[in-house]
């Protein structure tokens, strides 16, 4: 009995110190695997910095999806793998490889907290060499 309890307070400790890691939304990380900027909707802020070749535009939300858009219908998505994912203070980030038909993308997402949830301030894309 006693090895049970013990053993069912570790798979609570754990489930919940998985759930507090996720600071980056997976439906960001879906959206990106799918190319999908209409699934990126709910998790964009009002305001979203989005650079591309080295061109920052700061713009409101549905401009910024129409970029995306654009992007993602000139380099088909065929796969994103998440590589790096932090978080400092109300703050988390991922990088990423976006693998499409043109080539491969690095992809640095920063999300900041707002109405208790992470909400997308800016989106990097960058061509990779690899």
């Amino acid at each position: 009995m006693k090895k049970r309890v013990l053993l069912f307070l570790s798979l609570l400790f754990v489930w919940g110190a998985s759930l507090l890691a996720q600071d980056v939304p997976e439906g960001v990380v879906a959206a990106f695997k799918k190319g999908s900027s209409q699934e990126l909707r709910c998790f964009l802020g009002d305001k979203v910095d989005f650079l591309f070749n080295s061109r920052i535009v700061s713009s409101e939300r549905e401009a910024t999806l129409n970029r995306l858009s654009d992007f993602f219908t000139e380099n088909k998505v065929n796969n994103f793998s998440v590589h790096h994912q932090g978080k400092r203070n109300e703050s988390s980030f991922f990088i990423g490889t976006l693998t499409t038909t043109h080539g491969n993308f690095r992809v640095n997402c920063f999300f900041k907290m707002a109405q208790n949830r992470y909400i997308v301030h800016q989106i990097r894309i960058d061509k990779t060499n690899d």
